[in-house]
């Protein structure tokens, strides 16, 4: 674990050491994730697929720096034109494969979408991410708020990050301000090449198929799906062993191109 002065926030984060010829897996956390929501997944990965590995707190989340309040709506934008190019030129990385839970894998679309994410990133691996708002999406993120208020939601964040009612209310608000219903990354979709995993759980609450479709028709790059049964909103936690089997044969066929 270390900490990084990205820009003007200190960002907390871990990294897994592999062979220098490897791509590095980024993982981006979710709306209320950080380093260590991610728990053992990102080792596991590592160690399945012989490749070194980065995972990071963005601004506000984790033992990272907090954020002022309220986040503008475009806070996704902000993360992947502006704060990933700095993370990955301060640790100096090369090729990467990005895999992104929820708004991480907003974030990974957008930079993905980017002449530099073009030309770096070799690998997309989207668990139920988001390409736009959905009545479902809010709905559910009514129930957290209520739940942040009422009951042990709070107490079960506080776990994970030091500024906690930053990491809630900075997602919960942004996502619950009436403009956000218009939202939409669609018009970036176009632009990403890399090869696409996209990870869906049916009984997710925030999310339905559409997202998936939406990047299946959207990107230029090749697209494999995996919908998962009885799997809610994160399938590297709800089923771990199928997601972390995707996972790794889709990020070895990548590594595979480099190999003499």
């Amino acid at each position: 674990m270390g900490r990084a002065r990205i820009g003007e926030t200190t960002l907390e984060y871990a990294k897994i050491d592999g062979p220098s010829e490897a791509p590095t897996l980024v993982f981006l956390h979710e709306g209320l994730g950080s380093v260590s929501t991610w728990r053992d997944f990102p080792a596991a990965v590592a160690a399945r697929t012989n490749c070194p590995a980065l995972v990071y707190s963005r601004g506000g989340y984790g033992r990272s720096d907090p954020v002022p309040l309220p986040r503008p709506l475009t806070y996704m934008h902000d993360e992947a034109f502006e704060v990933l190019p700095r993370v990955v030129e301060h640790f100096g990385l090369g090729r990467v494969v990005l895999i992104g839970h929820s708004d991480g894998g907003s974030i990974a679309l957008l930079y993905a979408s980017t002449e530099s994410g073009r030309s770096r990133v070799d690998g997309l691996v989207l668990e139920a991410p988001h390409v736009f708002c959905e009545a479902i999406s809010v709905e559910a993120i009514e129930r957290a708020r209520a739940a942040y208020r009422e009951g042990d939601l709070r107490a079960k964040l506080a776990r994970h990050h030091e500024h906690v009612d930053v990491a809630f209310w900075g997602w919960n608000g942004a996502w619950l301000d009436p403009e956000f219903l218009h939202w939409n990354l669609e018009s970036h979709l176009a632009r990403v090449v890399a090869p696409t995993l996209v990870v869906q759980g049916r009984e997710d609450p925030y999310g339905t198929l559409d997202q998936v479709r939406a990047i299946a028709e959207g990107v230029t790059g090749p697209v494999q799906e995996l919908v998962l049964g009885a799997c809610g909103h994160a399938p590297h936690r709800d089923a771990r062993d199928e997601t972390l089997e995707a996972i790794a044969t889709f990020v070895l066929a990548r590594t595979a191109r480099h190999e003499p």
